[in-house]
């Protein structure tokens, strides 16, 4: 197996251990897409895991997030990027050490905007580390949610473009992002609460989110009204149709959907 085929097995085989939201519609995509949006997703993974990271104090993560920030804006040094994990080797996970590798597996023509996503992102993340995630009001809510979600929308609707032409709404892509990062929130309030941390805003009960949760998944609605190309749509439809799913199971009492849940939703899709 020559190199680039080695790599993209292994952007894949990490894609599967690191996501259970996009790693089944990525699969289903055409070679070129699936290619360039699973490198897109790892890139965008290798931060989150950063600003996620339950042994890095914050400090550690600023440091981390804003060099790779930097890192991605101009030519991408693997051996400094190498550099400034190693430290962290042992407990950083296997996307974020490899990094290089999937702006790597990234096809040339696209691969610039992948790394001003995930170097918005980096940088975004980095400042609400500085702030302690201490979200206020709904206009931080919108400001964290951009940085940690709507930012892939964004970098996917780039992707799209590049692919075959469509266009696609900024301002309703962003609203897909956090339309399924807020059903995240929803279903981890009460393990982000054990940890010591909350991203309702001052005031907010349950009730307040749902209606963030939804208004957000409306704009989704509004964002797949412009894609017409057959990958494309069943890959946006999936985790919106598990998002709003999750969203009912969550109202009526439930922790999360079912695998058997999943599984129908994504043949329904597919086989529509």
């Amino acid at each position: 197996m020559n190199d680039a085929r080695k790599l993209q097995k292994d952007a894949m085989r990490v894609l599967k251990e690191t996501s259970r939201t996009f790693y089944i519609p990525i699969t289903l995509l055409k070679p070129a897409l699936k290619k360039t949006v699973g490198s897109a997703y790892l890139c965008m993974r290798a931060v989150d895991e950063i600003e996620d990271h339950e042994e890095l104090d914050s400090s550690t993560k600023q440091h981390l997030l804003r060099s790779t920030s930097g890192l991605l804006r101009n030519e991408f040094d693997n051996e400094l990027y190498a550099e400034l994990v190693n430290p962290y080797a042992s407990i950083l996970p296997e996307v974020t050490l490899r990094l290089g590798d999937w702006l790597e597996v990234c096809p040339v023509e696209i691969v610039g905007k992948v790394k001003e996503s995930t170097a918005i992102m980096a940088e975004g993340m980095a400042d609400w580390a500085e702030k302690d995630w201490q979200i206020e009001t709904r206009e931080d809510l919108d400001d964290y949610t951009y940085y940690v979600a709507g930012l892939v929308g964004v970098m996917l609707s780039d992707i799209w473009k590049w692919y075959d032409g469509t266009e696609t709404d900024r301002e309703l892509a962003i609203g897909y992002g956090r339309g399924l990062q807020a059903v995240n929130i929803l279903r981890n309030q009460d393990e982000d609460r054990e940890r010591g941390v909350g991203f309702f805003p001052d005031g907010w009960d349950r009730e307040d989110m749902f209606r963030y949760t939804e208004h957000n998944l409306a704009q989704a609605d509004e964002y797949m009204k412009d894609i017409h190309t057959r990958t494309i749509k069943v890959f946006c439809d999936i985790p919106l149709a598990l998002a709003k799913r999750t969203v009912k199971a969550l109202k009526s009492g439930r922790e999360k959907i079912s695998r058997n849940e999943v599984e129908t939703i994504v043949e329904e899709i597919t086989n529509d």
